[in-house]
């Protein structure tokens, strides 16, 4: 694996150490993330009062009018979302919008993943309209932006679209009201999530209606934030900007506001009440439970969890996503295990066919062949399940552009940088892994064979590690894509008490030497056991991240990145 300090612009750190009376330390970290002087407070301090209005997103206004409009006439509405964590908040976000202020208006609709697929498709369609007769309205989220065909279909029925939606355009945008930062957006909006979306569009929908002098009983906003901020998180999307305010205040306001079945996932999820609520229950407790649900099930189940208000009827449903994790966890560990068998090894990329697999968990199979390879040495990687697959790819490449490059074999595709999705044409599977492999072989080839690569922040000494640095690193969260965690070095120390860590032998504890109560854990480090404790008299470099522990008395805990044997200055490995 290679390691490279993170590069950061010195005048900016300069400047906030000497504003702030910031330590060098900090006022590096900070400056690697593109914090300035100027927004120091707005970064250490997001709140929704920095938030951008929701008329700054072109089509929002518009799409406010004609909802509010059609709503008010008494015509019948569709909220037509997704089957994944983020198009399931953002039906969740419209619908509670939609029945505060016009109760009975709209209907939600949420594809079959597995029978209909993504989005918009004619199977899908024809459900809606077989399900909502008399329908005059549908609003999608989380989808649409690619639907043409299918938005002129319904225009032909007499049925008017709106599309919301995040996901790159195609060359010609449907014959509708659009509002898709990937469209058209300012700066600080382009990164939205499609539940982002639909919550600029349920704050102009509020104030559209309420222009018009229709009230809502009011306690709406807190519940949209935390659906919004855990589909960001879901999504991927990049923390900064109004993601980051979204986020930040999603978890800040989770324990008063969040939606009772939420609450209800979470304790099934979590078995305890956290001393704090943070990015790792949105992203390892709530969004594969509700991810589950759409890739084994239709996703209604989770959508009903988000919407229920019920604490009884929160419980039943928050079973029922619990349990289509537990077998989606079953699925998982066992396609895994044979796709990994069915592994190649090649250099550029792994494309695995798997005609018996499940497609709901081929993303998630992707991802974890992907992250059985050193981070330095990652490859995208496409698992296929007859003729559904889905791809996952490492940073410095893009998977929605290998996708296209691939296009003579698909039928359709789709997603983003990080991920997408396909339906093969008849029989092209291994023209698809050829056309998808040569695509892989010109992204590392621009990259000169290096697309991977851990970045650190700094090296450290272990004495630098306190409960007091410790604490001002959580002032840097949520952080995530866009906004990493940050990363430290020391080098050249001993460690002691190395032993295994849980049941499974995966993980690893250990102390570093020189400070016998800095405590390091290194998730997924079981196979480096034995090297660690046959090289106890060597000397080796450690990357982590920085984190308190609250079990017994608060204190800084490491959780391991890699380590190395030492053999010379960190900056040159």
């Amino acid at each position: 694996m290679k390691w490279r300090e993170r590069d950061f612009p010195r005048e900016n750190a300069e400047s906030i150490e000497r504003t702030f009376s910031v330590g060098p330390l900090a006022a590096r970290i900070l400056a690697a993330r593109g914090v300035t002087a100027e927004s120091f407070d707005a970064f250490l301090s997001p709140s929704l009062k920095r938030l951008s209005k929701p008329e700054d997103l072109p089509g929002i206004a518009q799409a406010a009018e004609a909802i509010v409009d059609a709503a008010s006439r008494g015509k019948k509405m569709v909220v037509f979302g997704d089957y994944d964590c983020d198009g399931i908040c953002a039906a969740a976000i419209l619908k509670k919008t939609l029945d505060a202020f016009f109760p009975g208006t709209a209907a939600t609709f949420i594809p079959d993943r597995l029978s209909e697929g993504y989005g918009m498709s004619e199977k899908s369609i024809c459900r809606m309209l077989s399900e909502n007769p008399g329908v005059a309205l549908v609003v999608t989220v989380d989808n649409g932006i690619n639907a043409d065909r299918h938005i002129r279909f319904l225009r032909d029925k007499g049925v008017d679209t709106i599309v919301t939606d995040h996901h790159l355009p195609g060359e010609v945008l449907p014959p509708c009201i659009v509002a898709n930062p990937k469209v058209s957006a300012p700066e600080a909006l382009c990164d939205l999530c499609g539940a982002g979306v639909a919550f600029m569009l349920a704050g102009a929908v509020s104030a559209a209606a309420r222009k018009r002098g229709v009230s809502s009983p009011g306690g709406i906003a807190g519940p949209l934030v935390v659906l919004a901020g855990l589909a960001t998180v879901a999504d991927i999307m990049p923390l900064r900007g109004d993601n980051r305010i979204i986020v930040s205040e999603a978890l800040r306001l989770f324990g008063r506001f969040a939606p009772p079945g939420l609450r209800e996932l979470h304790l099934r999820a979590s078995r305890t009440t956290p001393v704090r609520f943070g990015w790792s229950d949105f992203a390892f407790r709530l969004v594969p439970r509700i991810n589950a649900d759409g890739r084994l099930g239709s996703g209604m189940n989770a959508l009903a969890l988000l919407l229920c208000d019920d604490r009884e009827e929160a419980r039943r449903l928050a079973a029922a996503v619990d349990l289509k994790n537990t077998e989606r966890k079953t699925i998982e560990e066992t396609m895994t295990e044979k796709a990994l068998g069915l592994v190649s090894g090649a250099d550029a990329a792994d494309v695995v066919d798997m005609a018996d697999g499940h497609a709901g968990v081929a993303g998630i199979v992707a991802a974890r062949i992907m992250g059985s390879r050193p981070p330095g040495s990652q490859i995208p990687v496409a698992v296929v399940t007859g003729r559904r697959g889905s791809v996952r790819v490492p940073c410095g490449y893009n998977a929605v552009e290998m996708l296209s490059a691939s296009s003579a074999a698909l039928e359709s595709f789709g997603g983003h940088a990080a991920a997408g999705g396909f339906l093969l044409k008849e029989g092209a599977f291994d023209e698809f892994k050829r056309l998808f492999s040569d695509a892989a072989g010109k992204f590392k080839a621009a990259a000169g064979g290096e697309t991977g690569e851990v970045l650190f922040d700094a090296v450290v000494s272990p004495g630098e590690v306190t409960l007091e640095f410790a604490e001002w690193l959580e002032r840097i969260e949520p952080c995530g894509e866009g906004n990493p965690a940050p990363v430290f070095a020391v080098e050249d120390v001993h460690v002691s008490d190395v032993r295994i860590l849980g049941q499974t032998g995966r993980h690893v504890a250990f102390k570093l030497a020189s400070s016998p109560s800095l405590r390091a854990v290194w998730w997924n480090g079981g196979g480096e056991l034995e090297k660690m404790r046959n090289s106890a008299a060597r000397r080796f470099d450690i990357l982590f991240k920085i984190g308190i522990s609250r079990y017994g008395e608060s204190h800084p805990e490491l959780s391991v990145v890699d380590i190395a044997v030492h053999s010379g200055p960190i900056r040159q490995i």
